[in-house]
């Protein structure tokens, strides 16, 4: 028993640190292609969800968004399949101690990565419709002239958030049809049934998550915060003997730890919807397959309170026609209360750390 403890804390921790060196050694390619073909915005966000001003972010912004790259989410969308799918092909070559370290499993880590390369696809698409130059002749001119309207500044958040929905329904279909979930569970009850309605669950669950993906603001805050997220839930899968989820999750720890190495101020590049969407409807699959889903909330804590202080803002704008924050999600009403962006981001990360602690425990105890 000690060796396959051993052994499966050496996989563990060995994920983590082969993803962190990987992602590592591949962002000055990245950062060089990124800047070489100008992938950033081309103008600063004007407007709100709701179609309002945002003269807030436009003042601490205005700066950064221009001439900053998105697409630091590559790291991880690159990154963490390259390993299990690399470690999957050295199980194959007869080394015991090979096959010992492989982490890609049909029952535990194919549907998470399966997860993270569409999400990540998806989020790819959008940065890239935020970034792309109009063409100036030809072909591609008159496609840009007929369709540029619809696709310039990337996919509307309506597009996205059907994507991520389309998404959710696939990923509830599967743990209904192959692995035959239908329950989730409640700590210190036990397994609470909902049968078919499993699968709306799982894809409200998959759309909150999203929601919180507004984290990414500052520089280095997005990837703290995802990092005690994911390291939280590969503590529960590991309590639970589900190894290789565990060590899937390092593996997106250790590649959110190299974009955290470029992304601290100044940053080299942002996350973008290429992180965004693959980390929380990955992070979602995760609290599923762990059935850990409602303490989701707790060790997530932070991106409950970015997406909570924007439906708050907007509910009080259209019913009250008044303001609750100064600016919305949370970090920038921070901001325009005159914090520094260093004291914001590692306040979210204290915050994000202890959370997740607690989320661990309540969920070991339960």
């Amino acid at each position: 028993m000690e060796i396959d403890i051993t052994l499966s804390a050496i996989k563990i921790i060995l994920a983590g640190t082969a993803s962190f060196l990987l992602a590592f050694l591949i962002t000055p390619s990245l950062t060089h292609i990124l800047y070489t073909r100008e992938l950033w915005r081309k103008e600063v966000r004007s407007k709100a969800i709701d179609g309002g001003d945002v003269p807030i972010f436009q003042k601490f912004h205005k700066d950064k968004e221009v001439g900053t790259p998105r697409f630091g989410g590559i790291l991880i969308f690159f990154s963490v399949p390259v390993l299990a799918l690399l470690s999957g092909l050295l199980a194959t070559t007869g080394f015991w101690w090979l096959e010992k370290i492989s982490f890609l499993s049909r029952s535990q880590t194919w549907l998470p990565l399966a997860t993270l390369i569409a999400s990540s696809s998806v989020g790819f698409l959008d940065d890239m419709l935020q970034v792309v130059k109009p063409p100036m002749h030809g072909a591609q001119r008159w496609f840009w002239d007929t369709f540029g309207q619809y696709i310039a500044g990337g996919l509307s958040f309506r597009h996205r958030f059907l994507l991520v929905a389309i998404i959710g329904l696939v990923g509830a279909w599967w743990f209904v049809s192959k692995l035959g979930v239908t329950a989730i569970f409640v700590p210190f009850v036990g397994p609470l049934e909902l049968g078919l309605f499993f699968i709306p669950a799982f894809m409200i669950v998959m759309l909150a998550t999203y929601s919180g993906g507004v984290i990414d603001g500052l520089d280095g805050l997005a990837g703290g915060v995802f990092a005690s997220s994911f390291a939280a839930f590969g503590i529960i899968a590991f309590s639970q003997g589900q190894i290789d989820l565990a060590a899937f999750c390092m593996a997106i720890v250790g590649a959110l730890l190299a974009f955290l190495w470029f992304n601290i101020p100044p940053a080299r590049f942002y996350m973008g919807e290429t992180g965004v969407i693959g980390l929380t409807a990955t992070l979602s699959v995760v609290a599923f397959l762990t059935n850990s889903v409602l303490v989701l909330p707790i060790i997530a804590l932070p991106l409950v309170m970015e997406s909570g202080s924007v439906i708050l803002q907007l509910l009080s704008k259209k019913f009250l026609k008044k303001k609750i924050f100064e600016a919305a999600p949370l970090h920038h009403h921070f901001e325009a209360k005159g914090w520094p962006h260093y004291k914001i981001t590692m306040r979210f990360w204290i915050i994000g750390v202890v959370a997740a602690f607690v989320g661990v425990i309540i969920r070991l105890l339960g």
